[in-house]
């Protein structure tokens, strides 16, 4: 079963809702050219990384970025791994994902589980308590929010319960390209999955990002590469290769759980 996956690799205005909202909305509509059967955004895609004003600009509840994507996706029948947004709860701000599937419903939420200290994550936002499987072109998959990334064990936590492919949303700095594309590819060969990994572009104040969004087969093998300016980067991916692989190495059978 072959699935067209389109990741728009974008550049996000510094604590700009109102026009990252308008933007995300002409790039999606920019890529259904694609034909895709999947849409992924990068992390943080309405506020960027200011962080000392998302008491101020976080979307109540997420909810303004759910109708406008929920909407999306069912007008144009298209899956949409949205990225994340900054969602403000009673009980702090989260860094939050949301999938959506081609009828507009919502099939998951999850919250980023690791913050990143060196960017200051952990004095702004709430961390996640929940894993993220969901069925998407009836297959399983999972999500997760880039530094998310650096714990084999949490992805680990999704594939060994069946996810066959994982996506990734992040704003990854330039400095850690190296890192970024090593994980990555780590990350597929030890849970021979699909690793479809959404990054940003451009600048903000204290950082420019990597782009290099990638399209990863089970065999570790880049199918796909953006480069490091504003992109559509599609590829297609053979569902039925994660099944194959998986019965050639049986990694996940031989797992010696009573040890770890």
């Amino acid at each position: 079963m072959s699935v067209k996956i389109t990741c728009l690799q974008l550049d996000i205005a510094f604590g700009n809702p109102t026009k990252n909202r308008k933007y995300i909305q002409q790039k999606m509509t920019e890529a259904l050219k694609e034909n895709p059967d999947i849409l992924v955004l990068p992390e943080l895609w309405d506020t960027a990384y200011d962080l000392t004003r998302l008491d101020e600009i976080a979307d109540d509840e997420g909810q303004q970025a759910k109708q406008l994507i929920s909407q999306f996706a069912k007008t144009n029948e298209v899956n949409i791994v949205a990225g994340s947004i900054a969602k403000k709860t009673e009980q702090g701000v989260t860094n939050t994902m949301y999938i959506f599937d081609r009828k507009g419903r919502e099939v998951s939420e999850y919250s980023k589980l690791h913050l990143f200290k060196l960017m200051d994550e952990h004095l702004y936002l709430e961390a996640g308590t929940a894993k993220n499987l969901f069925t998407l072109e009836q297959s399983l998959c999972a999500g997760v929010i880039c530094y998310d990334i650096r714990f084999p064990e949490w992805i680990r936590v999704h594939t060994s319960s069946g996810a066959e492919v994982l996506f990734v949303v992040a704003q990854w700095p330039a400095p850690r390209l190296a890192h970024w594309k090593a994980l990555l590819i780590s990350r597929a060969i030890e849970n021979q999955c699909y690793v479809i990994a959404c990054n940003r572009v451009g600048q903000d104040p204290n950082n420019t990002f990597a782009g290099h969004s990638l399209v990863i087969d089970p065999w570790g093998e880049i199918i796909a590469e953006a480069g490091d300016s504003e992109e559509l980067l599609s590829a297609d991916v053979n569902l039925e290769l994660v099944k194959e692989i998986r019965k050639q190495i049986p990694v996940f059978t031989d797992r010696r759980t009573e040890f770890y």
